[in-house]
């Protein structure tokens, strides 16, 4: 029992020890802060010259659609649907790029960690 101690001593203390945990700690509460604040920060994407805006969150939650009136008199359900579907697509990739963007340098931490 006594050498199962020792090596998981050992092994703490040739990782960091406290200090490495420590850091991952506080790693982890910027990322738990980060996906806090990217789930108030919205994108918003245009398409069809206006005609569609699609609003969204980093966390990839659709806040809303709005859509110009003046397209609703003359366009079609097929024309309409296509424009929400590029819509929310274009905001979806909008918010995977601001979610990568503030994640980013929090995972590059990890890897200075050693994980």
């Amino acid at each position: 029992m006594a050498k199962g101690r020792g090596i998981g001593r050992g092994m703490a203390g040739g990782m960091g020890g406290g200090g490495m945990m420590s850091q991952i700690k506080k790693l982890q509460e910027q990322m738990e802060a980060t996906q806090s604040a990217l789930a108030e920060e919205t994108v918003t994407s245009t398409v069809g010259g206006g005609a569609v805006k699609v609003t969204m969150t980093g966390a990839q939650v659709c806040k809303g659609i709005e859509i110009d009136p003046d397209l609703l008199k003359d366009a079609d359900a097929e024309m309409l649907q296509d424009l929400i579907l590029s819509g929310v697509n274009l905001a979806l990739d909008q918010s995977r790029k601001l979610a990568e963007d503030r994640m980013g340098p929090l995972a590059g931490g990890l890897s200075g960690l050693g994980l």
